[in-house]
């Protein structure tokens, strides 16, 4: 493991992303977001496309997780999901490469086995964080020798869609840290500073916050939502 990934232990990595869609899409703008993150005491970035790594690490000097979402007809998997995408976000000089790690069908009929063996040749000292649902994929994610283990898909597939890691006081995520072998990183719908120190204080070696700190139209919902109650 990189020297370089100490730096994120027990802190908070923010993640910097705005879809095709949405006002905020621009590498600019993840850039200078990724400074604000930064200078507020954030300890790393997760970052989508190669695009806006590349300008995210221009800007600062902590490390990136980087991913880039691109969607295939043939299958749901959507996070960094073939060799194309690892080669293309690996090429960035990012410290870290997340994907779906998922036992769901992968694009173009690919193995998420064989894209692993492939970048831990090419990419020796690139580290690999799997993003996971359920704990039998991170059991799954860590035999095949993933670095770190994200729950940042726990509630956003189809086995565990409406499910919130944060639930029963982050029951699951208890089970993902009792059954890893690999550090754990806390990801997905962890919306609130309290939150945030409860996965710390759990055991986990860091945690990603997004929509609560760089989606205005997510955080801005939420105030209208109570308004409108």
């Amino acid at each position: 493991m990189l020297d370089k990934s100490k730096e994120i232990t027990k802190g908070l990595i923010v993640s910097c992303q705005a879809l095709e869609t949405e006002p905020l899409h621009s590498s600019h703008i993840m850039g200078r977001m990724a400074i604000a993150a930064v200078s507020s005491g954030a300890v790393g970035i997760r970052s989508n496309s190669p695009k806006d790594i590349l300008e995210i690490k221009k800007q600062v000097k902590v490390p990136v997780i980087g991913i880039w979402k691109q969607v295939y007809g043939d299958s749901p998997v959507f996070i960094t999901p073939t060799i194309k995408e690892m080669r293309a976000v690996a090429d960035t000089g990012c410290e870290i490469i997340a994907c779906d790690a998922t036992l769901r069908e992968r694009p173009n009929g690919e193995h998420l086995s064989d894209i692993i063996e492939v970048i831990r040749k090419e990419y020796p000292n690139i580290l690999l964080m799997a993003d996971c649902s359920t704990v039998k994929e991170a059991e799954h994610a860590c035999k095949l020798g993933f670095d770190f283990i994200g729950t940042t898909l726990h509630g956003y597939t189809e086995e565990t869609e409406g499910m919130n890691i944060a639930s029963d006081d982050f029951l699951v995520l208890k089970e993902f840290i009792k059954k890893s072998t690999k550090p754990v990183i806390a990801e997905g719908k962890i919306d609130t500073p309290d939150k945030a120190k409860r996965t710390l204080d759990l055991g986990c070696y860091a945690v990603v916050v997004g929509g609560a700190i760089t989606r205005p139209q997510e955080i801005t919902q939420r105030f209208i939502d109570k308004i409108q109650e």
